[in-house]
């Protein structure tokens, strides 16, 4: 199956689009092609694509923050020349500045399929910031490790945090596309968004509740994310991870 990455890399017509605008990235270590290349570097070495800036979420960019809450400074990108800021560091919310450096926004994230994973957050809040600025973004799609299972309590109005984006399950058997257009529907955003979808998804295909098990290596996207057994578990042992137990 093609990641939504791969096609865009693939398929010079899904592109097209991109032509003549400065192109940002929101990306992170498991932000990878079927080739193991960042998504970064895959898209850097496209012609006809101007990367004006990145983004990082939680835990950067490459993934050098290990702790929890060890946030991340913006940098400059020696190798690529452009500017990467981070969305987790001095500001969550990308700001006018930032915003300023693009016209459109790729975002290439994998999530665990859970409420409390935070890329989730900064998906909502860089939607919110590009229909403020009139930006585009492109949701480069990756599957749900946790499958389509929903379980769980919907969050409560007005708790709303960074680990809690809005009034949806625990488990919340979307993948990131999916939650974009969610996103939209429930918050009323005026936005120029795109899906750029999988290729050769099966959502409910054992045993890897639709990840392509033995066809694409499994990156951690976030430091203790390790494998697909933590990612269907996190849902719950997430709770316990405040406890002295």
């Amino acid at each position: 199956m093609k990641f939504g990455i791969d096609r865009l890399l693939e398929e010079p017509a899904l592109r097209k689009p991109l032509a003549g605008r400065r192109v940002a990235l929101l990306a992170h270590p498991a932000s990878v092609t079927m080739d193991l290349v960042h998504s970064l570097d895959a898209l850097a070495a496209l012609d006809g694509i101007e990367l004006t800036a990145a983004f990082g979420p939680q835990h950067g960019l490459r993934g050098d923050k290990q702790d929890n809450m060890i946030e991340s400074a913006d940098f400059h990108d020696p190798l690529h020349r452009i500017p990467v800021f981070s969305l987790y560091g001095e500001v969550r919310r990308p700001t006018a500045a930032m915003m300023d450096s693009f016209d459109v926004l790729l975002v290439d994230l994998q999530d665990l399929g859970c409420r409390i994973y935070t890329f989730i957050t900064t998906l909502r809040y860089v939607l919110e910031a590009a229909a403020e600025r009139r930006k585009a973004v492109w949701i480069l799609d990756r599957p749900n490790p946790a499958g389509r299972p929903v379980e769980g309590l919907i969050l409560r109005e007005g708790w709303e945090s960074f680990v809690g984006a809005g009034p949806m399950p625990m488990r919340h058997g979307l993948t990131l596309g999916e939650l974009a257009r969610w996103f939209i529907r429930t918050l009323r955003l005026d936005v120029e968004c795109e899906i750029v979808t999988m290729q050769g998804w099966q959502p409910s295909r054992a045993p890897g509740y639709g990840w392509p098990i033995g066809e694409r290596a499994w990156i951690n996207p976030s430091p203790n994310a390790p494998n697909l057994s933590m990612a269907r578990c996190y849902a719950g042992t997430v709770m316990l991870e405040g406890a002295t137990l």
